[in-house]
């Protein structure tokens, strides 16, 4: 049996950045390319956008269904955005990781902070930081779809998220996007082999150990 066939526990992938710094293209290159890595679908009580579906962009539930859920104790993470709830189910993420299962999580700092209190040894977090602020507002700006309000009000959020740099695991420079990727998965691919999650490797050393 190779090394990279060991089972092997799944591990919950965060990824972080201020708007414009190139969190939704890493996030979509790896999901193209890591065929053991499937994104977090959370639970909100948001209303159903065009084009969305049930169960690959979120669980759509009414706000008395996601309190209960709240008192349950059944996400891992969960905050209240714009008068909208968003959360990460407890059960659908532990049964996958169990069977090996890693997830990406696109998640602000504060989310980031609620997954490492919750699941500890499960998260590595990765933030993603521009090269430079005014790099950040010139591609807010190339994207040609916001105004001056809201174009200061990123910038001023990003601000406020680049403050939690050092809450990461990892935090990488997004100053080539091909270098960023190559390196966000080489922590992806390093982590999936730390000791701690080869659950088959104890067995496979101990049958090295043993006598003829």
């Amino acid at each position: 049996m190779a090394a990279h066939d060991f089972p092997r526990r799944g591990l919950m992938f965060i990824l972080s950045s201020p708007s414009g710094a190139g969190k939704t293209t890493i996030a979509r290159r790896l999901l193209e390319v890591e065929n053991n890595l499937t994104m977090s679908v959370s639970v909100t009580t948001r209303p159903m956008r065009g084009g969305e579906v049930e169960g690959r962009d979120y669980y759509f539930v009414e706000r008395s269904k996601f309190d209960g859920m709240v008192a349950e104790d059944a996400f891992l993470e969960w905050a209240e955005v714009f008068g909208n709830c968003y959360g990460t189910p407890r059960a659908q993420i532990e049964d996958g990781l169990a069977k090996g299962q890693d997830f990406l999580f696109d998640v602000d700092w504060q989310g980031a902070q609620q997954l490492s209190q919750r699941a500890g040894d499960d998260v590595v977090s990765v933030f993603l930081l521009p090269p430079s602020i005014d790099a950040l507002e010139n591609r807010l700006r190339t994207r040609g779809t916001d105004s001056e309000e809201v174009i200061a009000g990123r910038m001023e959020r990003a601000r406020a998220e680049i403050s939690h740099w050092d809450a990461y695991d990892y935090v990488v420079v997004n100053d080539d996007i091909e270098r960023c990727f190559a390196e966000v998965r080489t922590i992806l691919q390093a982590e999936r082999l730390k000791l701690a999650r080869q659950k088959g490797m104890v067995e496979f050393v101990r049958e090295l150990m043993r006598l003829s």
